[in-house]
């Protein structure tokens, strides 16, 4: 491929990672090998991506940096060593003192906390994939494996992803074949400085040319909305509680070099019956089981704020069918009603929320930008950044939000890698200063997986806030469906399904096995965000 600039949203992800804020994605997979495997699985996802990298763009290129880093970078093409981007990750071989054998799910969840604070080395393609071998066996008696993997947030977006899903999962345990046209790439790429300066000109002229042209329409946006936005009905507090700072809590602070990773489940099935029960949207449940969780956790210890929470969500903006490896997304506002101790009360609270952005974002969508011009921001960001961090800027000052969460659409139909069913599928993300937890949560066959990465100082205890999901969701089901009339139906019969996998069950109806509808969030899957 030619040289292709970063945009400017896929540059300040590179602008603002520092040691405390790795800024890449990725997701937990605890795989089920099929039986009678023999040999080393990492073999295994070696053969399958050296098969696949032809069509896996995201995957076979590296960063070309401008001189004087004076603009953004750009995408140049590079030949992955897969003996590199694929390793073994070893677990721990001895025995606890303190407790029983841990199960599958804590090991990788210990492992992807040391694992995460790891920078990605960015003199080779942004990605790597770990393969965790040793883990106990499952329920019916088969081998478990774990992986574990990572891609920088510069190259896809949760939406990105999908494209790359399609190409390295398949829906049966004999990987399938894919049309692959022959690549005509040069396995390295070299830029004289005359045309890095030309392209990184020429890209700028290009967005001062957009912005000047789009100016008009984006400023009568901009007051159509910030007219609804700022209503006195809002500004008195009697709106959605959208427009407004986030309290105080031990979330927000400044985040240290130390990540703590926690999952849980639910089951879909009955989640979607429940969203159906309560005229909900499937991600209304999803930011009410997160509310839940998350004022009960801070209720036990004391910390809940009178006010409510408040969750930065990020917003796609990618055209339907656009499958590019680059972001096109923002982040948007939504109230949790957490200060509500009646979960009815509180679910009405979300459904209002989440109304309200909406429409906001319906509004703005078509004039946010991904790109922007670049000469000189890569200093002015970095910097930035930097000091932000130095000075605990976070500790001090008032924060929009308290958490980030994000909500992606997975596969709900049985998958495989490399031969290997996929049992769990549970994202990581990224943390930042002043948002020290990110949520994200990805449908997946038959359970909504949750993913919880977190500063290790501000949350040590994450993995009580991922069992408190289970809770959420005994509140949930407890919860009467409202009456639509004398004759409205009953609700569903609650069970007593707790935060824990549930089984995947074969797809009722046939599913194309030329494209597999995913969020994938690395080379080996997300996504959020």
């Amino acid at each position: 491929m030619p040289m292709q600039q970063l945009s400017g949203l896929d540059a300040s992800f590179l602008y603002l990672e520092k040691p405390e804020m790795p800024m890449h994605v990725g997701a937990m997979y605890l795989l089920e090998l099929p039986k009678g495997h023999r040999g080393r699985y990492v073999n295994d996802l070696r053969r399958l991506y050296a098969a696949r990298m032809p069509a896996t763009p995201a995957l076979r290129r590296r960063l070309w940096w401008m001189p004087l880093n004076l603009a953004n970078p750009a995408w140049v093409d590079a030949e992955p060593d897969l003996a590199w981007h694929i390793v073994e990750h070893p677990l721990p071989t001895s025995p606890r003192k303190d407790a029983a054998a841990p199960d599958a799910r804590t090991l990788l969840e210990e492992a992807i906390s040391a694992l995460h604070p790891q920078l990605l080395d960015r003199n080779k393609p942004l990605w790597r994939l770990y393969v965790m071998e040793g883990l106990p066996r499952s329920a019916s008696g088969h081998k478990q494996v774990g992986v574990y993997t990572q891609v920088h947030h510069a190259a896809v977006d949760g939406q990105a992803a999908v494209a790359l899903a399609n190409v390295l999962f398949d829906l049966s345990p004999e990987p399938r074949d894919i049309a692959l046209r022959p690549s005509t790439r040069r396995k390295t790429f070299q830029i004289g400085m005359a045309e890095m300066l030309r392209g990184a000109l020429g890209n700028e002229v290009d967005q001062v040319v957009r912005m000047a042209r789009a100016l008009p329409a984006t400023l009568g946006t901009v007051a159509r909305t910030a007219r609804g936005a700022f209503s006195i009905k809002t500004l008195l507090g009697k709106g959605s509680g959208n427009v407004t700072l986030a309290p105080a809590t031990p979330m927000n602070v400044t985040v240290g070099c130390a990540r703590a990773f926690a999952s849980a489940s639910v089951p879909l099935k009955e989640l979607k019956a429940l969203a159906k029960a309560h005229e909900a949207t499937l991600n209304d449940l999803v930011l009410m089981l997160c509310a839940g969780a998350l004022r009960h956790y801070l209720q036990q210890r004391q910390q809940l704020p009178r006010k409510s929470l408040v969750a930065a969500v990020p917003i796609s903006l990618r055209p339907s069918g656009d499958t590019r490896p680059d972001n096109q997304a923002s982040m948007s506002l939504i109230s949790l009603g957490t200060h509500l101790a009646d979960p009815a009360r509180r679910l009405a609270h979300i459904r209002a929320a989440s109304s309200a952005m909406k429409t906001t974002m319906g509004q703005m969508k078509s004039i946010l930008p991904t790109d922007f011009p670049s000469i000189g921001v890569p200093w002015l960001m970095e910097a930035a950044a930097s000091l932000y961090g130095k000075a605990r800027v976070a500790d001090r000052l008032p924060q929009v939000a308290n958490v980030v969460i994000s909500n992606v659409p997975g596969p709900q139909v049985p998958i495989y890698l490399a031969g290997a069913r996929v049992r769990a599928s549970c994202p990581t993300s990224i943390v930042v200063h002043g948002l020290a937890l990110n949520i994200t949560v990805q449908s997946f066959d038959a359970h909504m997986d949750f993913g919880l990465m977190a500063d290790a100082a501000a949350l040590p205890d994450v993995k009580a806030l991922a069992s408190a999901l289970g809770a959420a969701f005994d509140e949930l089901q407890a919860l009467p469906a409202p009456e639509v009339g004398p004759s409205a139906p009953a609700r569903p019969p609650r069970t007593t399904r707790k935060s824990t996998p549930a089984q995947p069950t074969a797809p009722a109806a046939k599913v194309s096995r030329r494209r597999l509808t995913s969020r994938v969030s690395t080379p080996g899957t997300r996504a959020a965000s």
